[in-house]
């Protein structure tokens, strides 16, 4: 039987980043990327208790929008995506910036850019 999945909401702060789970009543927050997986995992745990004993962070979807995506991930170069997109650098910036928010449409094409690079990344092979 496969596990439960369970959606965190990222979110970037002042002080680094939030996350929450409205299914289970989880939130917690953290300096960096690596401080908030650790973090969601302790409080799903919490959270849980008996009913899901041993959730990992393969257990949690972390849904985040763009500017906060961007500011975990800065080894994304955003010119370069925004060109292999098709898209202006200019209107990515915004998107990242926060200064527009992008249509559902344009979410999607983002999204599947990144992970084609990420796809690409994991096939690779060095001589």
């Amino acid at each position: 039987m496969k596990k439960p999945q369970y959606e965190m909401i990222v979110e970037k702060t002042s002080t680094g980043y939030s996350a929450y789970c409205e299914a289970v009543g989880a939130f917690t927050t953290g300096v960096n990327a690596d401080e908030l997986k650790a973090n969601i995992v302790a409080v799903l745990n919490l959270a849980l208790g008996d009913t899901a004993p041993g959730v990992t962070i393969d257990d949690a979807k972390l849904t985040c929008d763009l500017p906060s995506f961007f500011d975990a991930y800065k080894v994304i170069n955003a010119s370069a995506l925004a060109k292999r997109l098709g898209m202006t650098q200019s209107l990515l910036s915004q998107y990242i910036s926060g200064v527009k928010t992008p249509s559902e449409k344009q979410t999607h094409r983002i999204l599947e850019g990144i992970r084609q690079v990420g796809r690409e990344l994991s096939e690779m092979e060095f001589a």
